[in-house]
């Protein structure tokens, strides 16, 4: 017989008039118009407070923001001539990026998605403020302080962005919700992309961007830490079989806090996974100072930054969907994956080595008689497609990284501490590789380090990958590190009773491979 929920939970809002019918399967929505699908035509899109409508709103906000950012990184310099400026300035923001981010699960989960997301985005605005500031005041000083507070920002909204991405969907849709993530947050870099290359059209040598570049972005990012406001709150989120988010209901800064080390113990495996954070943005600053910037010229590098994010538009679609395949388990998914990888690391950063060796810090330096290669220089074509490789390989990277750890649970809470450690880390090893560019290593040493860090972090990883990656994980295990109970969570019908029968296998059944969020928009 079905299971009863407790009817004090199920009287607030629902309305037996209100059933909604996903297949064979009835289910009750609250009567509120985040919970009532529109129609477009002969379509019918999710409710607003689907998975799949939070994570396009999510992914709006970071088209905003860390897009833009993206942008007027992409190009090398943060838009200046010199990288001095922004070595110094990234080197602070990935600091305190690192120290904010192991925690900012904790936070996040303590003050919700809206806030973590909002406050984040100011982070980006000011940011980019501050290069347009240097342009006129050589102001220093308020660049470092701008990319310290950027640190603390995004690392929150990172948090945030992490848990929605991979708590939301069900556990067969999740590759193309970091996929779909992927795609419209780099979209931001293409389009912000464009602003630079335009204004810099016919610059054929190294500039600084232009103000009207500066204050495209900074207006965008305003709006995206806006748009943050118009999320709904995690425990309102319900999918299309009926089922919850996986929550603490009441957290508090001891909670919270506790539950980091908890996470570590009851998942010491992700531990493995470390060094493929820790490795995940070290190769930006390679890719972005000492290719884009110092090698081409500035409409160049704002082409070549387009390139690059269009790459990885492809690069997280094709890995997305290839890790939704239904005819394939997700233990083997996860091995081919790894395998992927390795293959990809040892043909593109191949390719990267004999590129390097075209030149040296010193015979690029903008000081000298070195002309930067433009789109005209005979060539060009080479280098180009090894940059859309560089972002290709950058997508797919990140891609499985995120689809790794959502493979390891389905709990929002222990996701949110997740991200936070991939964040926190992934910006530490950031930190360290700004700061050795600054002081001025020579490039084939940066180089060999993103491909030896690369390789290496990858066979570190195996035995999680091979090991720990189950085809399904028991909602009970996601419980443990909450204080909901199965009622709270599990999907039902419209008549307020729990669709199963068995909270070990029914349940999995239908919230791992029973349901599509996707197929409603």
């Amino acid at each position: 017989m079905a299971v009863m929920a407790d009817p004090e939970k199920l009287s607030s809002g629902v309305q037996s008039g209100r059933a909604s019918t996903n297949g064979s399967l009835k289910i009750d929505k609250p009567n509120h118009w985040m919970y009532r699908s529109p129609k477009v035509g002969p379509f019918k899109l999710a409710w607003y407070a689907s998975p799949i409508s939070q994570l396009i709103v999510v992914s709006f906000v970071c088209f905003l923001c860390p897009g833009m950012f993206n942008a007027l990184s992409g190009m090398g310099g943060g838009g200046q001539i010199d990288n001095d400026t922004v070595d110094k300035a990234n080197t602070a923001l990935y600091a305190t990026f690192a120290v904010v981010g192991f925690f900012a699960g904790s936070i996040t989960n303590k003050i919700g998605i809206k806030t973590a997301l909002s406050f984040g985005g100011t982070g980006y605005c000011l940011y980019i403020a501050s290069f347009l500031c240097f342009s006129h005041t050589m102001n220093r000083g308020f660049n470092i302080f701008a990319g310290a507070f950027l640190g603390v920002c995004a690392g929150i909204l990172w948090s945030a962005q992490g848990a929605i991405m991979l708590s939301y969907p069900t556990e067969e849709t999740k590759g193309r919700y970091i996929s779909y993530f992927w795609i419209i947050f780099n979209l931001g870099a293409v389009i912000g992309g464009l602003v630079p290359l335009g204004e810099n059209l016919h610059a054929t040598g190294n500039t600084t961007v232009t103000d009207g570049t500066y204050i495209g972005f900074i207006v965008l990012t305003f709006c995206g830490a806006v748009l943050a406001w118009f999320l709904v709150d995690a425990k309102d989120v319900i999918r299309h079989d009926g089922s919850k988010v996986i929550l603490m209901k009441n957290p508090t800064w001891q909670s919270e806090l506790k539950g980091l080390l908890v996470t570590l113990k009851q998942d010491p495996w992700i531990i493995l996974l470390f060094p493929m954070f820790w490795s995940s943005n070290w190769f930006y600053t390679y890719q972005f100072n000492d290719v884009n910037n110092a090698y081409f010229s500035t409409r160049t590098s704002a082409l070549n930054s387009i390139l690059y994010w269009i790459c990885q538009i492809l690069g997280a679609g094709s890995f997305g969907y290839a890790l939704d395949i239904k005819a394939i388990g997700r233990p083997m998914k996860a091995k081919m994956a790894w395998v992927a990888l390795f293959v990809l690391t040892m043909a593109i950063w191949g390719g990267g080595f004999v590129f390097q060796q075209r030149y040296t810090r010193e015979t690029v330096d903008p000081n000298g008689p070195f002309v930067p290669m433009d789109w005209k220089t005979s060539g060009y074509i080479g280098p180009m497609f090894l940059y859309m490789f560089y972002g290709f390989y950058d997508a797919a990277w990140q891609t499985c990284v995120y689809w790794f750890m959502g493979a390891l649970t389905n709990n929002g809470r222990k996701l949110a501490n997740f991200a936070g450690f991939y964040k926190g880390i992934q910006s530490a090893g950031a930190a360290v590789i700004w700061s050795m560019d600054y002081h001025k290593v020579p490039f084939m040493h940066i180089f060999g380090s993103c491909w030896g860090l690369l390789a290496g972090s990858l066979l570190i990883a195996l035995p999680t990958i091979m090991f720990k990656v189950r085809p399904t994980i028991p909602i009970e295990e996601d419980l443990k590190f909450s204080d909901e109970s199965y009622d709270d969570v599990a999907p039902k019908n419209h008549h307020g009773t729990v669709n199963t029968t068995d909270h070990s296998t029914r349940y999995q059944e239908q919230y791992g491979h029973g349901y599509d969020d996707t197929k409603a928009i």
